[in-house]
């Protein structure tokens, strides 16, 4: 059998970019939350909010490395398995990405430094400037990426002369049509991301009666971030897709499952896409609803798949159904914020065993829902890298072969396993023990030297503690 190149570089780039885009989406979030706990405790003096920063932090030090070494490798896809691409657009995406190491990376690594290594060694406003310092870094990064990204959906500001883009108006590029509502629409998939996460891991805590107190308050703050960002992610995406509708019509089309263009078009909520008779079966819709979403007319009229030659068609069933899948979770997360609101009475969210369970579970919801997004926006842009110019078979590197294609996705995964699966164990090491382990960190022989070494206890530690207080300097 012949190996496609084309086909395993795809695989490989959507393995590698899947496998790293779960870190960043949550430290985002988790940055800007550890640097409201330290304000809080800036201002207040509760060494309760500098408890849970101090946990959390070395939360975010272990998923940081783990999200550097899952990305550093993508840049050299570009080169290895994408060098057409990257010789075409280089003017553009060379810049926008060195911009990005320059002043988000450099930024937040100096930081973080101060922020795991320095608390009672630096001033207190010194360490709160070095947790805003990490949260605004991340952010930055995020800016550029999302730049290049969204440019590749709706390209703006360039000319193409011999094959190369060249830039005309940086303005235009970097802020190109999709890019205010791809910036926002993940600013706040990174809140959510992660308040669901710190409330799962909360409510854990909660149901082991471990630190009560502390774990309510971040508990409480979680919730109250998840009754807003819920639904205002529902208006972002709102607009987001009224800006795709507008500049990737075909995408659109592939979401809803449209093949011709119609007006009052269902929102279908099942349906089995049939790209090969260009058909849908089994179909369980509203009528006309799809219509009023996207074009906020009962009757508006809606592009169809049959619009465009089939070999440009996306793969509509995986765009149909991750769709569906990032919409439903982003349903479930907007019901537990309002639970949580009519639980709030009384304290009942915290003693709620069933709502606490919820939350455990949704934990895991917002990466789902980040990943399915991921695959709706690249999936459906196929078979397009820069969107109606480029495609990926003219961007493929041209003496690529399916044997190294096959050999470095081999690779990726196997070095990606183990990094996930170490990270995960420095994960459990440092959740196990919990927030009680903050207090001995006052001691200097207890401060960690790297930060990996900020789990440096086993497992047992932690369950000892909460079993036996006597237990509570021991390691």
């Amino acid at each position: 059998m012949e190996l496609d190149p084309l086909l395993l570089s795809r695989i490989q780039f959507a393995f590698v970019v899947s496998f790293h885009a779960i870190f960043p989406v949550f430290t985002i979030g988790l940055a800007s939350y550890i640097a409201v706990l330290e304000a809080l405790g800036f201002k207040t003096g509760n060494p309760v909010w500098l408890k849970l920063s101090g946990f959390w932090t070395k939360v975010f030090a272990v998923v940081f490395g783990m999200g550097v070494v899952s990305g550093i490798v993508m840049s050299f896809q570009f080169g290895t398995n994408w060098s057409n691409f990257s010789q075409a657009t280089a003017n553009f995406l060379g810049p926008v990405l060195s911009y990005e190491v320059i002043t988000a990376f450099f930024l937040e690594a100096a930081f973080l430094g101060v922020l795991l290594f320095g608390r009672n060694k630096v001033p207190a406003g010194v360490h709160l400037f070095a947790a805003i310092m990490v949260a605004t870094g991340t952010f930055i990064s995020s800016f550029w990426i999302l730049a290049a990204n969204s440019w590749m959906q709706t390209p703006a500001g360039f000319e193409l002369i011999n094959g190369v883009f060249h830039v005309t108006s940086w303005s235009e590029a970097i802020f190109n049509p999709s890019f205010p509502y791809r910036f926002m629409h993940m600013g706040l998939a990174s809140f959510l991301t992660g308040s669901f996460v710190v409330a799962g891991v909360s409510a854990w805590y909660i149901l082991r009666g471990r630190e009560v107190e502390a774990n309510r308050k971040a508990l409480s703050m979680c919730l109250w971030l998840i009754l807003f960002i819920a639904p205002a992610q529902l208006v972002v995406g709102d607009f987001h897709g009224l800006s795709t509708l507008e500049h990737q019509p075909t995408k659109v089309a592939a979401m809803e499952g449209n093949w011709e263009t119609s007006s009052n078009v269902p929102l279908l909520l099942f349906a089995i896409p049939d790209q090969e008779a260009q058909t849908n079966h089994f179909e369980i819709g509203i009528p006309s609803l799809a219509s009023m979403i996207l074009t906020h007319e009962w009757d508006g009229v809606v592009p169809g798949l049959k619009d465009v030659p089939r070999e440009e068609q996306p793969p509509v069933a995986i765009v149909f159904w991750t769709f569906r899948i990032m919409v439903g979770i982003g349903t479930l997360m907007i019901l537990v914020g309002l639970t949580g609101l009519a639980l709030r009475r009384g304290g009942r969210y915290f003693q709620s065993t069933w709502f606490l369970q919820v939350l455990r579970v949704m934990s895991i919801a917002p990466f789902i829902a980040v990943l399915t997004g991921w695959f709706v926006t690249e999936v459906g842009r196929a078979p397009w890298l820069v969107y109606g110019i480029m495609d990926q078979a003219a961007a493929v590197t041209p003496s690529l072969t399916g044997g190294m294609a096959l050999f470095t996705l081999i690779g990726y995964i196997v070095v990606y396993a183990l990094v996930f699966s170490a990270g995960v164990y420095y994960l459990m090491r440092v959740l196990y023990v919990g927030l009680e382990d903050q207090d001995d960190e006052e001691h200097e022989a207890d401060r960690p030297a790297r930060p990996l070494s900020a789990a440096h206890v086993p497992f047992e530690y932690g369950e000892d503690k909460h079993r036996n207080p006597a237990k509570q300097g021991g390691h």
